[in-house]
């Protein structure tokens, strides 16, 4: 399992890779209902790096793609999504 930094680490080039391309980035702002002014509000926060990790690890090709141009194993970004994410609902009251 990655390490929190190291998570968070993955998840700016994450980030770095779906904002680098227009169409990738309107397509993360539609699925999560962000307009341009949220997304730059929320630019700091963590919950956008989960979010964004959310819709990568959803979209199959999205999340190979982004793999193979990070040069990363996919499982890696699942790691970080899982990392970063909320926590599981098996782990309530754990």
């Amino acid at each position: 399992m990655l390490s929190e930094s190291a998570a968070e680490a993955l998840g700016a080039r994450v980030f770095g890779y779906v904002t680098g391309d227009p169409g990738r980035l309107l397509r993360f702002m539609e699925s999560a209902g962000l307009s341009p002014d949220a997304l730059r509000q929320a630019a700091n926060g963590p919950e956008l790096v989960a979010g964004l990790l959310d819709h990568v690890v959803a979209d199959e090709e999205l999340l190979l793609a982004c793999a193979s141009a990070l040069e990363v194993p996919p499982e890696r970004i699942t790691q970080a999504w899982r990392r970063l994410g909320p926590p599981d609902p098996d782990e309530f009251g754990a």
